[in-house]
Parts: structure tokens; C-alpha cells; sequence
């Protein structure tokens, strides 16, 4: 029963042919080509895929490993020293802020202790 002779293929074919007309067979045939060469172009691309995956791994395990090597830096350079005239007059600049500061600020330290504390 599970062996089919030539008389049913033929009866079969010819129902098939009955069922979807003999104008698609045709279309059929081609995109049923299409299909299976897209099918074996993809196989085709996974077996290179695995190929060289593995061939990947192979020379990855099998390369020993660099020592670790540190990061080196960039070599210091000394920075150019600013004009000392330049400098000095910076500094200078500076300190007469800070002076002018302390200034505003001893008037208003004087005024604070002839002002009477809230809290006594």
C-alpha cells in the first residue's frame, strides 16, 4: 500500500494537472525553481559561514596571546614658561583685588560688633 506503481503517479499528475489548470503549471514550475535556487545559495552562504567561523576559532585558540603591553603616553613636553613681565603684572592685578576685598570687608567686620547680637 505505501508503494506507488506508475498508474497512480500518472493518475496523480493527472489530477493535479485537473485541479490547478495547465496555464500555472508553468508559473508554478518557475517560481518552485526560484525557490530551491534561493534555498541552495542560502545553504551554500551558512556552510561558508560555519567554515569560516571556524576557521576563526581555530587561529583565535591557537595564537598565543601578546603580553599585555601597557598604554604608553605621549612624552611630557615642557610648557613654554609665560613672559615674566606678563606674569608679574597678572599677579599683580591679583593682589590688588585682593586687597580692594579685604578693604570692603573690614568696614563691614568693624560695623558688626557695635550692632547688638540677636541671640543674647
Amino acid at each position: 500500500m505505501g508503494n506507488l506503481g506508475p498508474t497512480e503517479l500518472i493518475i496523480i499528475a493527472v489530477v493535479i494537472i485537473l485541479l490547478f489548470g495547465a496555464k500555472k503549471m508553468p508559473d508554478m514550475a518557475r517560481s518552485l525553481g526560484r525557490s530551491m535556487r534561493i534555498i541552495k545559495a542560502e545553504t551554500k552562504g551558512m556552510k561558508q559561514d560555519d567554515q569560516e567561523g571556524t576557521a576563526q576559532a581555530a587561529t583565535a585558540t591557537t595564537a598565543t596571546p601578546a603580553p599585555a603591553v601597557p598604554a604608553q603616553l605621549p612624552e611630557a613636553k615642557p610648557v613654554a614658561p609665560a613672559a615674566p613681565a606678563a606674569a608679574q603684572t597678572d599677579v599683580e592685578k591679583m593682589q590688588k583685588q585682593i586687597d580692594d576685598l579685604q578693604a570692603q570687608l573690614k568696614p563691614n567686620n568693624q560695623a558688626a560688633p557695635t550692632q547688638a547680637p540677636k541671640n543674647a
